[in-house]
């Protein structure tokens, strides 16, 4: 049972409507930050790989520095991903509660970001996968 009542007002539609949609924008604010994040650790492993097989370029000091680095930015990125995903679904699980039914919008479109955000983490797992693996043998 509630602990509050929602009078059915458009004020209080307008107010929930602004409320889903900063949690929505706050979800894809995560997702770009953590394709940015999987991405670029993704290139810096690329990148310092490919330079290292340059004739002109002498070894560096820390030679599995760079790797380290792009795992974990991509490592973190995944991981930030997962959390924003389940905070995402806890905060419109409970502005789809009971008490809010008569000002929520219930053609309110759903589901694009929670596919784009689990094509993320895949592709996060597999770059990460493919350069351990890559690493290793």
């Amino acid at each position: 049972m509630p602990q509050y009542h929602v009078e059915p007002t458009a004020e209080s539609h307008f107010s929930w409507l602004r409320t889903r949609l900063s949690v929505d924008r706050t979800f894809m604010s995560w997702v770009r930050t953590a394709a940015s994040m999987i991405g670029f650790g993704f290139t810096i492993v690329q990148f310092f790989e490919h330079l290292s097989k340059l004739e002109e370029f002498e070894a560096p000091r820390l030679p599995h520095a760079p790797l380290v680095l792009g795992l974990a930015l991509i490592g973190t990125g995944v991981i930030g991903l997962a959390i924003a995903l389940y905070e995402h679904a806890t905060a419109v699980r409970h502005l789809e509660e009971p008490q809010f039914r008569d000002i929520a919008d219930p053609h309110m479109h759903k589901g694009s970001a929670f596919v784009i955000a689990i094509a993320m983490i895949v592709t996060g797992i597999v770059a990460f996968g493919s350069i351990v693996m890559r690493a290793l043998f």
